[in-house]
């Protein structure tokens, strides 16, 4: 054989698809059982793969939701020394979980949340999964609708009225009633973003979202930072109250807000498969914790400095008072509608993977969702429906957190990623992998047993209180 037939043999011969990079092949290995969307669903061949920064954005935006405005509120039951210590301790458990999560993904050649438990538990862990999932984004979802409603049409949650900004602007009328402003945002805002069928066509209004994140929390800064220069602002409380054993059960409450704050599991396949180059999920995932925890904070630090004891649920509510700074009412108006419109933008993101998980529970054996459109539309309408109801008879932000961070929440971030360390189908789990699988577990269970404990407890107490 002449060595020029031998070349020409060699060029014939097929190579290999790689995964690190999707521009070098479109022949990708996937599993069509899987809920998440897998790169053979993509509805458009002609795409590439999103940029590095598209999917720190979308990640980013993932992360950086209503728990936000939460955190104020943990500071003021932990105190500022230990709010914040707690803040960074789950931002780095979330980020190992997130590793490992992606290290077993990789061995067993799974683009899904759902693909990655289904190889370690089966069919019945991967729908187990899915239905956290589901209920986890509901939740959330219904928390951003609650915060949007706060913000524009005023709460009365706490007992006392908090007047909305299309109250203060216009006086109270039925146009700007909480029912029918959500009904009008749900209409004009959620319902067509939501109709994008691939994630990565968010990636522009990811980066307002991130954007409007850091401008309300450069203003809220601005405004404490110039409070404390004229000497208006108290001594924040260092460290929790700590009276009776209630006082103790009562700071595990703080537990499912925190966890919900970092929940970006069921998102992370999707970003990945989406990717130019998906050996940069991992890059991807440290730069997107640690972007969103340094906006976390510095939010809950200078939140808490500002309003101190008198810091709501829902820190946004806190904004409707005079602030006693040059242009108040115009900073409070910025502050809770730049946030507002934050939170009407990450809902298409988190939409997203609640789709295809709620598709994959209800049609489990049905082609790919982004080819039928009539079962894409009815999946799309039920679920802001549901999302839409839920925000109109759920008082509170707290509440939806402790319900979803107790549960659904807590097993996405940290039981699902341990459990599958723990089972190692493919033998590739390290001691230390194991022991922190084995924490990580044990934290989740206790912690969240004594919040719910202690949220029930609250519950019978209040009733109480109100009978007599």
């Amino acid at each position: 054989m002449t060595i020029k037939a031998e070349n020409e043999q060699k060029e014939k011969k097929p190579k290999a698809p790689s995964r690190k990079n999707k521009k070098d092949s479109v022949t990708v290995v996937i599993n069509e059982k899987v809920p998440l969307l897998s790169p053979k669903k993509r509805e458009n061949s002609e795409f590439n793969g999103a940029s590095f920064t598209g999917a720190v954005l979308n990640l980013s935006t993932t992360i950086i939701g209503a728990g936000i405005m939460a955190l104020p509120a943990t500071l003021k039951v932990l105190g500022l020394v230990l709010g914040v210590a707690a803040i960074a301790f789950i931002a780095v458990l979330s980020e190992a979980s997130l590793s490992m999560l992606l290290k077993f993904s990789r061995v067993g050649n799974s683009d899904s949340y759902g693909g990655v438990v289904g190889d370690a538990f089966g069919k019945v862990g991967r729908t187990i999964l899915q239905a956290c999932v589901v209920i986890n984004n509901i939740g959330v979802l219904i928390v951003y609708m609650i915060i949007i409603g706060d913000v524009l049409s005023g709460t009365s949650a706490s007992g006392v009225h908090h007047a909305g900004v299309l109250e203060g602007w216009c006086g109270e009328h039925w146009w700007n009633r909480r029912a029918f402003v959500l009904l009008v945002t749900t209409l004009g805002v959620f319902a067509p973003l939501s109709c994008f069928k691939r994630i990565d066509s968010l990636r522009f209004t990811s980066a307002l979202a991130v954007a409007l994140a850091i401008f309300f929390l450069v203003i809220t800064a601005g405004i404490t930072v110039v409070k404390m220069v004229n000497g208006s602002i108290a001594m924040p409380k260092m460290l929790p109250d700590v009276k009776d054993i209630n006082s103790v059960w009562k700071l595990f409450t703080v537990v499912p807000v925190l966890v919900t704050s970092y929940i970006c599991h069921f998102n992370v396949h999707t970003i990945e498969n989406g990717l130019e180059d998906a050996s940069q999920i991992q890059s991807v995932v440290r730069t997107s914790v640690g972007l969103c925890s340094t906006v976390y904070i510095m939010t809950s630090f200078f939140g808490f400095l500002l309003f101190g004891d008198s810091t709501l649920d829902d820190v946004l509510a806190n904004f409707d008072t005079n602030l006693a700074v040059p242009y108040s009412s115009q900073l409070n108006d910025a502050v809770r509608v730049s946030y507002a419109l934050h939170l009407m933008l990450v809902f298409p993101i988190i939409l997203h993977p609640l789709r295809l998980n709620s598709d994959g529970l209800l049609f489990p054996s049905a082609g790919p969702l982004v080819s039928d459109n009539p079962r894409f539309a009815l999946i799309t309408v039920g679920l802001i429906s549901t999302v839409f109801l839920g925000a109109n008879y759920i008082p509170s932000i707290w509440d939806a957190f402790q319900f979803t961070g107790a549960t659904a929440a807590v097993c996405l971030g940290f039981i699902f990623p341990a459990a599958i360390a723990l089972r190692d189908a493919h033998g590739i789990a390290t001691k230390k992998d194991k022991i922190i699988s084995v924490f990580m577990i044990g934290l989740a269970v206790f912690a969240n047993s004594v919040a719910i404990y202690s949220d029930v407890y609250s519950l019978f107490q209040r009733n109480a209180a109100s009978r007599s």
